[in-house]
């Protein structure tokens, strides 16, 4: 749920999808050209060069790459214009592939998404309470018979795991009712290590309410809104922060993570 802050829209706002012309910054104008199309779903090179402030010839060469590295796909070109027919270009749904953990408090969710954000599979496991043993098999498990149900050129385009974890996963023992001491083995349990121990790519650790709060940014309908407050309504309420198009997750990795025990059960 993403609530408006600023009625002025990305038109009137600093963009922050804007390109370079300067040399070395390929990174960079690749990841403002990706944006845009996944915001608008297909654009042309001209409407790219336009949008991003890239000049018309840097706007080519990004496209022609992402193109070659099977990132991007023509779409049918647009014709009954004057001239040569314009080539609406669209993110590749098999250009890369990437896993998503959430672990909750009273439940796990393994699922894999496919470039769009669709999701491809997903596996939920309730439990009664967290415990670094399952949560890390869950992982293991679920990863595994995933990646056997992908052709072998999907699964060398699986891009990485984020993980989605409360932080201090040890002071919640009175709020779900687990025993104190299997919530203290999280002390000193590196989340992320353990799960790139499991798996080839790379891994992500993200506070829960910060990764929701990145998912609606990059996935909700949020085109026309440079900042916004997010509220996540689950075990727990808590929310995040986007500012100027960028999520602000602040020194502690949970900016806007102010939690109320709503006694709900997931």
């Amino acid at each position: 749920m993403a609530i408006r802050v600023s009625e002025r829209s990305a038109a009137a706002r600093p963009s922050h999808h804007h390109g370079t012309n300067q040399s070395g910054m390929r990174d960079h104008n690749e990841r403002v050209v990706l944006s845009l199309l996944r915001q608008h779903g297909s654009l042309a090179k001209t409407a790219i060069a336009r949008m991003s402030g890239l000049s018309a010839q840097t706007s080519s060469i990004i496209m022609r790459m992402l193109e070659a590295d099977e990132l991007l796909i023509r779409e049918e070109p647009l014709r009954g214009r004057i001239g040569q027919p314009m080539i609406p270009m669209a993110l590749n749904p098999e250009g890369a592939f990437f896993f998503g953990f959430k672990i909750g408090r009273r439940s796990a969710d393994l699922v894999l998404i496919d470039f769009l954000g669709r999701i491809r599979s997903m596996r939920h496991t309730p439990y009664d309470y967290l415990a670094p043993t399952p949560i890390f098999r869950i992982a293991a498990e679920g990863m595994r018979d995933m990646l056997a149900e992908l052709t072998p050129k999907q699964r060398e385009r699986v891009a990485g795991i984020g993980i989605a974890a409360p932080f201090e996963l040890w002071k919640w023992a009175d709020a779900v009712g687990a025993p104190q001491e299997v919530l203290d083995q999280w002390r000193d349990c590196d989340i992320r290590a353990r799960i790139q121990e499991l798996c080839s790519f790379p891994a992500y650790l993200q506070n829960d309410m910060t990764a929701a709060c990145g998912a609606e940014l990059v996935f909700g309908q949020t085109k026309d809104i440079n900042d916004f407050v997010y509220f996540y309504i689950g075990s727990f309420i808590g929310g995040g922060i986007v500012i100027n198009g960028s999520l602000y997750p602040g020194r502690s990795g949970k900016c806007g993570c102010a939690w109320l025990n709503a006694g709900i059960r997931e």
